[in-house]
C-alpha cells in the first residue's frame, strides 16, 4: 500500500468515533477537513457510508475526477445537521433530509473487504443484492428511490427527518416521512370591520384588508397562522423566511367549512374540496420586488357585495390572494381548486384587482378548466378570485351560437350594403324633394345602419381588452338602438297624427321637433350611463367554455332591464296599437274600394309597416323556457336584415312616387258610419295604393 494511503487511512481511523468529516481529494494533492463544516453532506452528489465494521481500505488515486465527496462513519453524534445512519443489526436506517433528496444525494453504502474505486463505476448507481462478496457496494439514489412515496405516519413516528431509507442485505426501501398537510402554528383573530350592506362583506373593506397582509406578515413572529375576520371569512398566512430556499406552497381545504392549512407543493390535491397552489415563481417575483420576508396570504370570503352585473359567484364564495407586491404574468400560473361542486350553468373563472367599491369581474387573465364536477381556474396573476355561473337560460349551445352568429354577419352586412344604396338614392337625387315621411324613413335607416355598424365591429374592439374603448363602444351601439327604436316611435307617432289631422299636419318646426327628439333622447340616457360606468365587457356563455365570446355593452342587468327592455316595451305597445288602427283603417278602406286584386299589395303594406315600426324586435319577449331558441333565431333573422326589408320597401313605395302621408280625417256624419277619406296618387307611402273614398251613407 502507497505510504500516502496508509497515511490517509490512519488518519480515518483517528476521527472514527467523532463527528463525520469532509474528506476532499484531487488535482494530486490531499486535502483532510474535519466536521467543523457540519452541512458536509449539503450540496454533495456522493456519500460514502462506511459501517463500523467495516475491515477494508480506503483509497482514493491521484486522478480522482469526481469532484468533491463526503465520508460519513456511523454515528456517534446525532445532530439534525448531519445525513443520519443508524444500526439495528439487520439493517440501516438513513434520516434523510426534503434538500438532499432534492439534490439526488447518492448513497454508497461500503462493507466488506478491500473495497476501493476500481471495483465499481462511479458514474452509475448500481443496488448489489449480493451479500457474499468481498467488498459490497450498495448504492442508493435517494431522489426516485424517494420522491413518489406517499406519507406514511406510522413509520414515522418520533422522527424528524423527512425521509427515512432502509437498507438490509438485499433491498431498499424509502418511507416518506412528511406529513403533507400541516397547520398554523397559532390563530389569529382580526378585528378589522368588512360588513356591508344586506349583512354582506364589503368589498372595498376587504381589499384594504388584504393590502394590510404586508405588515401583519413582517411582524408575525412564528411562520405561519391562521386568520379569521368576523363569522366567515377565513384562510391563512404562511411565511418563507428564507428566500434562498423558495419554494411553491398550496393552502387546501378538506371540506369547504374546515379552516385552512398548507401542504407542499408535489402534493396530490384530489383529497382536498378547495385548494389554492403558488407555484415557486410567484413568491421569486415577491422576493425581486423588495419583499424581505417572502409570503402568502390567502383568505376566502363568502358573500362578499355582488357587482353592478348582480353575477352569480359559485357557492358564494371569493379566494384573495396576497404577496406584499402586484404579482403578474407568470409563466407557471396559480391554480384555484374546487371539487365536488356540480355547476349547474356554465362556470367561468373571472378576477377583480381589488379597485373600486364594487368587484369589477373580468376573466383576463385566467383560464378555467373543467373536469367533471371539478373546476380549476388557472391565473397568471394575483388578486381576488371567483367562479362566476352563467345566469339560467342565459346559456346556449356553441353550435347555435355560430350559427347565429354567421346570420348576423350575413344579415347585418347585407342591410348595411342595401341601406348605403337607398342613402345614396335620396341624397344624391331626392334629399330636397322629400316629403316628412320620407325624412323620418331615411333617419331611421340612418339609425339602423349605424347600429349595424358598432354591432358588427364590437366583437373585435372588445378583443383588444382596452376598458376606455369597450365602454365607448358599448355606449355608441346602445345609443344607435336606443335611436332606432325611437324612430320606431316617431314613425308610429306620425302615422297616428296623419290619421288624426287627415293628412294635413301644420305644426311648425314639425321635422326639427322630432328629430331633436329622436336623436336627443337616447343620448340624455346613454351619457348617464357612461357617467354611471355602467359599459363594460359582458360575457356571452355556451355549453363550451371555450367557445365563450365577449362584447362591450352594459354590465348591470337591471339597468339593461329597465332601459332596454323597459324602454322598447313602451315603444312596442305605442307602435303595435299604431299597426292595429293602421290594419282596422286598411280594411275599411278595403270595404269601400272600388278596385279589386289589392290582398297582395295589402301583404306588403302590412310587411311594410312592421318593419318600419320595428314590430318584429318583439320576438324578444318570447326568448323563454322551450321558446327560447326559436325565438332566438326568428328575432336574429328578422332584425339582422332589417335594414334590407326597409330598402325593398323604399324602393318599391318610390316606384308610384314620392313617399308621403295623406291620410284624410276619419269622421261620421249619421247614425250609420260615414267613412270620408280621399287619397292623392302621390301621397300614400303607407299602402302605395292610389284611391279616392266615397262617402257611404
Amino acid at each position: 500500500m502507497k505510504q500516502q494511503s496508509m497515511m490517509d487511512w490512519v488518519l480515518l481511523v483517528g476521527l472514527l468515533w467523532f463527528c463525520p468529516f469532509y474528506l476532499v481529494r484531487g488535482n494530486g494533492s490531499n486535502n483532510n477537513t474535519q466536521g467543523a463544516n457540519p452541512r458536509c453532506v449539503e450540496g454533495q452528489k456522493r456519500c460514502f457510508v462506511v459501517p463500523h465494521n467495516f475491515s477494508g481500505f480506503l483509497t482514493a488515486p491521484n486522478n480522482w475526477t469526481y469532484g468533491h465527496a463526503c465520508l460519513i462513519f456511523l454515528q456517534k453524534c446525532t445532530t439534525k445537521m448531519f445525513l443520519q445512519v443508524e444500526n439495528n443489526g439487520e439493517s440501516y436506517q438513513f434520516n434523510v433530509t426534503e434538500n438532499q433528496v432534492k439534490n439526488d444525494l447518492r448513497l454508497y453504502i461500503l462493507n466488506g473487504t478491500h473495497c476501493n474505486t476500481t471495483m465499481f463505476n462511479m458514474t452509475g448507481c448500481v443496488f448489489n443484492h449480493s451479500d457474499t462478496d468481498s467488498c459490497q457496494i450498495k448504492c442508493v439514489q435517494t431522489k426516485p428511490e424517494c420522491k413518489e412515496q406517499s406519507y406514511k405516519e406510522g413509520s414515522c413516528s418520533g422522527r424528524s427527518a423527512k425521509y427515512r431509507i432502509s437498507i438490509t442485505k438485499t433491498s431498499c426501501t424509502c418511507v416518506n416521512c412528511k406529513n403533507p398537510v400541516k397547520t398554523p402554528e397559532k390563530a389569529i383573530h382580526l378585528t378589522q370591520n368588512i360588513s356591508g350592506e344586506g349583512g354582506k362583506v364589503d368589498a372595498s373593506k376587504a381589499a384594504d384588508l388584504m393590502k394590510g397582509m404586508r405588515k401583519m406578515a413582517e411582524n408575525l413572529n412564528e411562520s405561519s397562522a391562521a386568520l379569521s375576520v368576523g363569522e366567515d371569512t377565513k384562510g391563512i398566512i404562511l411565511l418563507q423566511p428564507e428566500p434562498e430556499e423558495l419554494d411553491g406552497k398550496s393552502f387546501v381545504n378538506v371540506s369547504p367549512n374546515d379552516d385552512m392549512n398548507f401542504i407542499d407543493l408535489e402534493q396530490n390535491l384530489a383529497a382536498f374540496s378547495r385548494s389554492v397552489t403558488i407555484p415557486k415563481e410567484a413568491f421569486a417575483k415577491a422576493v425581486s420586488l423588495n419583499v424581505t420576508t417572502p409570503f402568502a396570504a390567502v383568505l376566502r370570503f363568502f358573500s362578499l357585495s355582488s357587482d353592478a352585473r348582480k353575477s352569480i359567484v359559485l357557492a358564494d364564495e371569493v379566494v384573495a390572494i396576497e404577496l406584499g407586491v402586484p404579482i403578474t404574468n407568470l409563466t407557471n400560473p396559480i391554480e384555484i381548486g374546487f371539487r365536488n361542486v356540480n355547476p349547474k350553468t356554465i362556470p367561468t373563472c373571472h378576477s377583480w384587482n381589488g379597485e373600486g367599491k364594487k368587484p369589477n369581474w373580468t376573466s383576463d387573465g385566467c383560464e378555467t378548466v373543467v373536469n367533471g364536477d371539478n373546476i380549476t381556474c388557472q391565473c397568471s396573476h394575483l388578486t381576488f378570485f371567483a367562479v362566476l355561473l352563467a345566469p339560467p337560460n342565459e346559456t346556449i349551445s356553441s353550435s347555435d351560437l355560430n350559427h347565429l352568429t354567421i346570420i348576423t354577419q350575413v344579415g347585418c352586412g347585407l342591410s348595411m350594403l342595401f341601406l348605403s344604396v337607398a342613402l345614396f338614392i335620396h341624397f344624391l337625387y331626392r334629399r330636397v324633394t322629400a316629403s316628412q315621411a320620407t325624412s323620418i324613413l331615411i333617419h331611421l335607416m340612418v339609425a339602423i345602419f349605424l347600429l349595424n355598424l358598432t354591432f358588427l365591429t364590437n366583437s373585435y374592439v372588445a378583443k383588444l381588452k382596452n376598458s376606455g374603448v369597450c365602454k365607448l363602444m358599448g355606449a355608441l351601439m346602445h345609443y344607435f338602438m336606443l335611436a332606432t327604436f325611437t324612430w320606431f316611435a316617431a314613425q308610429a307617432f306620425h302615422l297616428c297624427l296623419q290619421l288624426y289631422t287627415g293628412g294635413t299636419i301644420q305644426i311648425r318646426y314639425y321635422m326639427l321637433k322630432v328629430c331633436i327628439t329622436a336623436w336627443m333622447l337616447p343620448s340624455i340616457i346613454v351619457s348617464a350611463l357612461l357617467i354611471a360606468g355602467k359599459y363594460g365587457e359582458q360575457v356571452i356563455y355556451t355549453d363550451n367554455t371555450e367557445d365563450t365570446v365577449t362584447m362591450c355593452w352594459i354590465t348591470d342587468s337591471d339597468v339593461h332591464y329597465i332601459v332596454n327592455i323597459g324602454y322598447y316595451a313602451l315603444v312596442f305597445l305605442f307602435t303595435f296599437i299604431t299597426l292595429i288602427i293602421m290594419l282596422y283603417w286598411l280594411y275599411q278602406f278595403k270595404k269601400v274600394n272600388v278596385q279589386v286584386n289589392q290582398n297582395g299589395k295589402s301583404i306588403a303594406t302590412i310587411l311594410g309597416l312592421c318593419c318600419m315600426l320595428g314590430i318584429t324586435w318583439g320576438f324578444a319577449f318570447f326568448a323563454h323556457g322551450v321558446l327560447r331558441i326559436a325565438a332566438y333565431y326568428i328575432f336574429t333573422i328578422l332584425n339582422s336584415f332589417h335594414g334590407f326589408f326597409l330598402f325593398i320597401y323604399y324602393y318599391n313605395t318610390s316606384r308610384s312616387g314620392e313617399i308621403n302621408a295623406g291620410v284624410s280625417n276619419l269622421n261620421s256624419t249619421s247614425s250609420t258610419s260615414t267613412l270620408k277619406t280621399s287619397l292623392k296618387s302621390e301621397e300614400n307611402p303607407y299602402n302605395n295604393m292610389s284611391h279616392q273614398m266615397i262617402n257611404k251613407k
